[in-house]
């Protein structure tokens, strides 16, 4: 098994692309900033247990697996153990081809062909570089049909959870749920939901999707004295925020396109979506 270690000053970022090109440690000065996977996650050949898995070609849900685009009717198999509908899309459960890599950067990239799963042929990319300031994450999905096709990015990290850890994310309105998960009203973002100024996470139990977001959270660790400024470019402008209860972290997912929204997108043929995702750690 290939892990692709980075290091830059203070930082250090392992990569393990046969675990779902996933990230499986974060540290600055041997403090881990994410969940760290342990040898049995790296092991698994998926990244749902590592510290970031990507998203692609879809976050979230799909419910019942039925979407429909451009007249056609499309089916996908479930894919993720306990739930009914298919989830977070390919790029999660499949090894990824290390393209280049170097002390400070890698690249990785998932060919899709279209014959299970996701319906569409696609190819996606992950860019990582690591300097002094922080970790840049460069995702990209082309598309590989001569047809438009439905399409999106996410990144899902999972960051470590203290008692008194904070978040700082500015967001216009919400994705109730209901009990599957599933989108069923977008609301105003309720008080007791809302992080547009610093608060505690302990206590808030989400697993929705937040739209209008300005490409900008705050992870704040007050006992530490650190944080991490996480910036998101387009097409990154919704954010899904996963705090359950009683587990040793929190998420915070930059994300191209709503939950369940993923057949109101549209990718030309031939043509490539993409983002980049940074996270800047600081010493308060």
């Amino acid at each position: 098994m290939t892990i692709l270690s980075l290091r830059a000053g203070r930082l250090a970022v392992d990569l393990a692309p046969s675990a779902g090109g996933s990230i499986v440690r974060f540290m600055r000065d041997a403090v881990d900033l994410l969940r760290p996977a342990d040898a049995a996650a790296i092991a698994s050949g998926v990244g749902s247990d590592c510290s970031a898995y990507p998203l692609v070609p879809f976050s979230n849900r799909i419910a019942n697996g039925h979407l429909a685009f451009d007249g056609r009717d499309i089916h996908l198999e479930a894919n993720w153990p306990g739930v009914r509908h298919p989830m977070h899309g390919d790029g999660w459960s499949h090894t990824w081809d290390v393209v280049r890599g170097d002390a400070q950067s890698a690249e990785i990239a998932y060919v899709h062909d279209g014959r299970t799963g996701w319906p569409f042929r696609y190819r996606a990319r992950q860019i990582y570089r690591l300097d002094e300031s922080g970790l840049t994450v460069t995702m990209a999905i082309d598309n590989r049909e001569s047809f438009a096709v439905p399409a999106g990015l996410g990144l899902h990290p999972f960051f470590v959870r203290d008692d008194d850890s904070q978040l700082h994310c500015r967001t216009q309105a919400v994705w109730r749920a209901d009990a599957e998960g599933l989108p069923i009203e977008r609301i105003a973002v309720p008080r007791e939901w809302s992080f547009n100024t610093p608060r505690p996470v302990a206590g808030v139990v989400l697993d929705n999707c937040f739209d209008g977001w300005d490409g900008q959270a705050t992870i704040i660790w007050p006992r530490r004295r650190l944080r991490v400024e996480l910036t998101a470019s387009e097409p990154f402008r919704h954010v899904v925020i996963y705090a359950p209860v009683d587990q040793a972290y929190f998420c915070v997912e930059p994300v191209s396109h709503a939950n369940g929204q993923i057949a109101r997108t549209r990718l030309a043929a031939d043509a490539t979506l993409e983002g980049e995702i940074v996270f800047r750690p600081f010493t308060l």
